[in-house]
C-alpha cells in the first residue's frame, strides 16, 4: 500500500474516477485530454485504482498494461441497466462484453444505473422535476428481477452488484431507495454516492444506518450547496448543473466526510472509496483539484 495510504483500514483503497478529467456524458468537457494524463496524473499522486471512463480500451488485453505499467487497478465501472423495462435474460445478454471486462480486469463490483425509464432523448438534459417516476406497484416486480440479475452476475462473472441511487433516475430520494432495497434480495448491493444523497434532499447517513450492511461500494463526491439550490430553484438540467459545478472533490463543497469515515474505519465495509466530481476540467484543473481531495481522505483516515 502507499505509505500515506496506511491508515486505511485493511481491505479498503482509495481509488479517483475519471471524470474529473473527462466527462463521460458532455463530451466537449476534456475532450483535449488524453487519458494517459488522467492515468498518470492518479498514480502519481498516489490514488491505488481507477473506474472506467469514455476513453478507456474496452479489452482486458489493451486495458491491463496500460494500468499495469502505472500500478493502478480498475475499481469497477458504470453499467447502464434497462431492467425497469426489460428481462432478466435480455440484461445478462447486455451486460456480458461489460461484465467480462471488469471479471478479466480483477474488478469486483460493477456500478449499475438504471436508465430504461429516463427522460427519452438526451435525458439529463431534462430540468430535473422532469425525470420519470417508477410507479409504486412496479417496484416489486422491479425488484425480484434486479435481485435475480445480481445473483447471476455474481454466479456468472463475480461481481457484486452496487445499485447507483442518482439524480434524475427512478431511486432519486430517500423513500425510492429504502422501498426498493426493503424489496430487493441481500445479492443487490448498494452504492453510497454522499453527492447524490445531498442532491436527493437526505442526509447519506440514513443510508448507513439503514442498508450499512448492504453497501458494496463507495463514491465520495462532495456538493456546493448554493449551485445545487440554484439547480433545483431554477428547474434546470442535471447537465446545467455539471456546468455550473454543483458537484466537484471531497472538502470543495458542503458534505461533512467524517459520519463515512467512521462507518468505514469502525464498520465491516471492504472495498474501494472513489473520489469522483463531475466537473468542467477547464474551471477546475483535475490533478491539483484531485491531490486536494486525495490530502483530504487521507487526512479523514490519519
Amino acid at each position: 500500500m502507499n505509505q500515506s495510504l496506511s491508515s486505511l483500514p485493511p481491505g479498503v483503497r482509495l481509488g479517483v474516477s475519471p471524470l474529473s478529467w473527462a466527462n463521460d456524458v458532455l463530451e466537449d468537457l476534456g475532450a483535449n485530454i488524453p487519458l494517459e494524463t488522467c492515468l498518470d496524473d492518479a498514480a502519481a499522486i498516489g490514488y491505488q485504482g481507477v473506474e472506467l471512463g469514455r476513453k478507456f480500451p474496452r479489452d482486458a488485453a489493451t486495458l491491463r498494461p496500460v494500468l499495469e505499467s502505472r500500478g493502478l487497478e480498475l475499481a469497477s465501472g458504470w453499467y447502464s441497466g434497462e431492467l425497469a423495462e426489460r428481462d432478466v435474460h435480455a440484461e445478462m445478454a447486455a451486460v456480458a462484453p461489460h461484465a467480462s471486462l471488469l471479471r478479466d480486469m480483477g474488478s469486483s463490483v460493477m456500478v449499475y444505473g438504471e436508465v430504461a425509464m429516463m427522460t427519452p432523448g438526451a435525458p439529463l438534459d431534462a430540468p430535473m422535476s422532469k425525470r420519470l417516476v417508477m410507479p409504486t406497484h412496479e417496484v416489486a416486480a422491479y425488484a425480484v428481477r434486479l435481485t435475480e440479475f445480481a445473483k447471476r452476475l455474481q454466479d456468472a462473472y463475480g461481481l457484486r452488484l452496487a445499485y447507483h441511487h442518482h439524480l434524475m433516475m427512478v431511486t432519486e430520494t430517500l423513500d425510492e431507495v429504502s422501498t426498493l432495497f426493503d424489496r430487493a434480495g441481500g445479492d443487490v448491493g448498494l452504492l453510497l454516492d454522499t453527492g447524490h444523497a445531498v442532491g436527493g434532499g437526505f442526509d447519506y447517513t440514513r443510508l448507513i444506518d439503514r442498508f450499512g450492511d448492504r453497501i458494496a461500494h463507495i463514491h465520495l463526491k462532495d456538493v456546493r450547496g448554493k449551485v445545487m439550490e440554484m439547480v433545483r430553484a431554477g428547474d434546470l438540467s442535471f447537465n446545467e448543473g455539471v456546468r455550473w459545478g454543483m458537484f466537484t472533490v471531497p472538502g470543495d463543497g458542503d458534505v461533512d466526510f467524517a459520519p463515512v469515515a467512521d462507518f468505514v474505519r469502525n464498520g465491516c465495509y471492504r472495498g474501494w472509496l472513489v473520489v469522483e466530481a463531475e466537473q468542467d476540467p477547464e474551471l477546475a484543473p483535475p490533478k491539483p483539484a484531485v491531490t486536494d481531495a486525495f490530502d483530504r481522505v487521507r487526512r479523514l483516515f490519519a
